[in-house]
């Protein structure tokens, strides 16, 4: 008995890290743009969805996994650019309301236009490397769940090193740190926050991506995956690269827990209920700073 209780809970421990590891790209991408504009983008659902259908889409007229993968996130990429030069930069009225008001609506929009395209139907994206399963001890792991940890700790680790070492990651978190003194200095601040759409654009179509083996593509797969994407910034600390990533794994493992040890009734609804706590109790977020 003691043996299958430890299975059961590192098969829960194992299936909450890979989704873990999707809300924290999900919750980066808000973090990303809320360190560029101090808003919260709620479309970023939306570009994880796009990036699975796209995905599913090029791979059925061209069968190659890495070309789907490639080309899904360049489009999706264009499409976070496109957004913020057509829905947010025109906008005279720039306060922080009004700018996430015009992404809901574009989540609503974007949702929209999946369903005229795609229909309401569920697709299907084959694994990366088969289906057999791995076994671990008592449990067991598909080799998809290997690649999207494996794939999303490469994601982090690239945009940390994007932001620290090249000049055009520094000229972002200059903007963000001071942009008035990043103007004075040259930096085109307007080019960073369209940057900041198209990097977090890229990071949900990857997450969507990385998901849609295990799971399905369908058209409002992402209203869901962003509500918990954006609890996980929240929870681990809005605009903190750690933070994000912590927040979404810790999310994944306590849905998968309660949803295996008590109930799968509770597995959103846990997303939501540790949202409220730490707004409650510590509105900064796990590594968020007091300001």
């Amino acid at each position: 008995m003691p043996s299958e209780i430890f299975g059961a809970v590192l098969q829960y421990l194992i299936s909450g890290l890979t989704n873990g590891a999707i809300y924290a790209l999900i919750a980066l991408g808000f973090g990303i743009i809320f360190n560029a504009t101090h808003i919260i983008n709620f479309a970023q659902g939306e570009f994880v969805m796009l990036g699975a259908l796209c995905a599913i889409s090029l791979y059925q007229v061209f069968p190659s996994l890495p070309a789907a993968f490639l080309g899904s996130t360049l489009l999706v990429t264009l499409l976070g650019l496109l957004f913020e030069r057509l829905a947010l930069r025109p906008v005279k009225d720039r306060s922080p309301l009004t700018l996430i008001i015009i992404t809901v609506g574009g989540a609503v929009l974007l949702k929209g236009l999946a369903m005229l395209w795609w229909g309401k139907e569920a697709y299907n994206l084959p694994p990366f490397t088969g289906a057999t399963p791995l076994h671990l001890g008592p449990a067991t792991i598909l080799p998809q769940n290997l690649w999207v940890l494996g794939v999303a700790a490469l994601l982090v680790a690239g945009l940390e090193a994007f932001f620290r070492l090249t000049l055009t990651g520094k000229a972002m978190r200059a903007c963000a740190y001071n942009p008035v003194a990043a103007r004075l200095v040259g930096i085109p601040a307007m080019r960073m926050v369209q940057l900041s759409f198209g990097l977090s654009a890229a990071l949900g179509a990857a997450g969507g991506i990385l998901i849609a083996p295990l799971t399905l593509g369908v058209y409002d797969m992402g209203t869901m995956l962003g509500l918990k994407g954006f609890s996980a910034a929240i929870l681990g600390g809005l605009g903190s690269s750690l933070g994000g990533v912590l927040g979404g794994l810790l999310l994944g493992v306590a849905e998968s827990l309660a949803s295996g040890l008590i109930s799968s009734g509770y597995r959103d609804a846990v997303a939501f209920f540790i949202l409220l706590v730490v707004l409650f109790v510590r509105p900064q977020g796990l590594l968020g700073g007091r300001t």
